[in-house]
């Protein structure tokens, strides 16, 4: 049949430029999971030092806080899932970012058409999945041999899920920050020292409410004090609650911290992390 100039024009949809970012990112996350759990020497640390830290605290102090029916070893285990966060989502992350754009390997993903968020997805991918393994296992732990009881009520696990989705975000933005510390292989003790710091004073390796009323206001300026509380508020009974420094859980104030922190850590990631090392322009 010969077309006229009468005949409507068929227009041919333009195609597709390509996968979108969140397939982009799937795939990602994807190889970023693969990578991990293919450096066993990684996943052998990851998993096995919060477990070996919580089993030499639990072993050196044990005894139960009158009124409250809690032992120390319950009170590490929370400590250890915020610790977990911690570890995962600014220590671990911030290395290896560092270490990537030491090796130019961020600079060579920036000249793809991989969009940037799709990277930042892979990389949130990983440390949740690092971090809630390293949670399901402390739990496991100290439900079967420590007495912790885990919660029934649907309340403490959805305290549970906004403690640590805050959490984790806020420890994922400032580690991506963090990560413009990391200059090489020596770089990591910028990263580590602070973060052993905090654990420290945060509730973590001694119980909050026995540390100085000085070292308690400091930690309150940082998120993994809150974290611990958030956490000690899911794990431990309401009676448990008289003994911290306010004589309450204090979800409100801990919600707004975490928020705060998750503020200042995208605008600081907005405005300072580099795809690529000062020296390269």
């Amino acid at each position: 049949m010969t077309a006229t100039l009468t005949d409507p024009v068929r227009v041919r949809p333009p195609a597709a430029d390509g996968p979108g970012t969140l397939r982009i990112g799937r795939a990602r996350a994807a190889l970023e999971l693969r990578q991990f759990f293919r450096d066993r020497r990684q996943v052998f640390f990851t998993f096995s030092m919060p477990i070996v830290m919580f089993l030499l605290l639990a072993s050196i102090f044990d005894h139960t806080y009158e009124g409250t029916g809690v032992s120390t070893q319950q009170i590490y285990v929370t400590g250890m899932l915020a610790t977990g966060i911690l570890s995962a989502c600014l220590q671990g992350l911030s290395l290896q970012v560092g270490m990537e754009r030491h090796n130019g390997t961020l600079k060579r993903l920036r000249a793809t058409p991989m969009p940037p968020a799709s990277y930042f997805l892979g990389k949130i991918a990983m440390v949740v999945v690092v971090s809630l393994g390293q949670a399901v296992v402390l739990l496991g732990i100290g439900s079967m041999f420590f007495g912790l009881d885990l919660p029934t009520a649907p309340g403490r696990w959805f305290t549970f899920a906004w403690v640590y989705l805050l959490g984790a975000t806020a420890c994922t933005l400032l580690g991506l920050v963090c990560s413009n510390l990391i200059k090489g292989e020596n770089g990591g003790p910028l990263v580590i020292m602070p973060v052993m710091v905090l654990q420290f004073i945060s509730g973590v390796f001694v119980v909050f409410a026995e540390l100085p009323r000085g070292l308690q206001t400091v930690a309150s300026l940082f998120p993994l004090k809150w974290m611990c509380q958030g956490m000690r508020s899911v794990f431990l009974p309401d009676a448990y609650a008289a003994v911290e420094p306010a004589g309450s859980w204090e979800h409100g104030r801990t919600a707004l911290v975490l928020a705060a922190w998750v503020v200042v850590g995208f605008i600081m990631c907005m405005k300072w992390f580099r795809w690529k090392g000062k020296d390269e322009g």
